[in-house]
């Protein structure tokens, strides 16, 4: 998907890194656009981190470029593009002895705030993680969902405009994980442009308006959902019958399942049209139907599509 001339937030052209025999970067290509939340999925070892570590400029590449708001990032400069960027990493980047007050100080001084500013600055992240009313407690202390909330905000205290998150609701609760994707939200609603790698496939529909799919190296797909949809599953219902018994060999067959399974499964285009035959044919196959499931092409099939693996694989 292509934004207009200076839309671009974040651009890699054909990045490569190697490790050893073993490519973890085969010519990746992908744009952030300005005010964007994008989604980037991939099975462990496809190069997700790879790709998040060269962009924070942890990890050299041994070839392609990188652009922040137009401007190079690289080895030899890029500094002042990197100021811009925002980096929250998967491992807690908290000291577990300080206070959450005290976190957030050490952190915007290494960021370059200082005075006034360091201090509004604290004062605003207490507020976007809700944790005022905790400030002076020792980390150490706080949940799960509370660090993560922090460890956030710890990244962001300098206002970025793009904001690179790695698996950021990783181990939390549902409750923490909402909680998160509301403070995500804010920082794009006013301004950031997000690039966030995750394991929650069934959140990132609603959450995300483009998702890329890397795997081996590689840009396998990217798209919106229904996008991603249209171009490998297709469109249509995915109809499920579970039976009160088997089905005999030949019944099962025409049917498209298998000799005594208790469920028999089909893609449908028109469910008005070609519902009604479908069940019928089931019924004269021998088929009394104890439930009856309807469900719209998904995410997490269409991730096992392309790649043919779990993503926690």
């Amino acid at each position: 998907m292509n934004g207009p001339a200076g839309s671009q937030a974040l651009q890699v052209t054909g990045a490569r890194k190697k490790y050893g025999v073993t490519e973890a970067l085969r010519g990746v290509d992908l744009t952030l656009h300005r005010g964007e939340w994008l989604a980037l999925l991939g099975p462990n070892g496809a190069g997700k981190t790879t790709l998040i570590r060269a962009i924070a400029g942890r990890v050299r590449l041994d070839a392609g470029a990188i652009t922040l708001l137009g401007e190079p990032l690289d080895a030899a400069g890029g500094s002042g593009a990197r100021a811009k960027l925002g980096v929250v990493p998967q491992d807690l980047a908290l000291y577990p002895k300080l206070t959450a007050r005290e976190n957030l100080e050490v952190f915007g001084s290494l960021l370059g705030l200082a005075g006034t500013t360091l201090r509004e600055r604290v004062r605003w992240g207490l507020d976007f993680t809700a944790l005022a009313e905790r400030a002076a407690e020792r980390v150490e202390g706080f949940s799960g969902g509370m660090k993560r909330r922090l460890n956030i905000a710890a990244g962001v205290l300098h206002r970025p405009e793009v904001v690179l998150l790695d698996e950021p609701t990783v181990g939390v609760d549902p409750q923490s994980r909402q909680r998160i994707y509301e403070m995500l939200e804010g920082l794009r609603e006013s301004g950031a442009s997000l690039l966030m790698t995750t394991h929650q496939l069934d959140e990132v529909e609603s959450l995300s308006g483009r998702i890329v799919i890397v795997d081996h190296g590689l840009v396998i797909a990217d798209g919106s959902v229904p996008e991603l949809i249209a171009k490998t599953l297709g469109g249509g219902r995915v109809v499920t019958a579970r039976l009160h018994g088997p089905l005999q060999a030949a019944a099962a067959a025409a049917l498209g399942g298998e000799a005594g399974a208790g469920t028999l499964s089909t893609r449908l285009q028109d469910l008005g049209a070609e519902l009604p035959v479908w069940l019928s044919r089931v019924a004269s196959g021998g088929g009394r139907i104890a439930e009856l499931t309807v469900e719209a092409p998904s995410l997490h099939a269409v991730f096992l599509h392309l790649t043919g693996r779990e993503l926690r694989e």
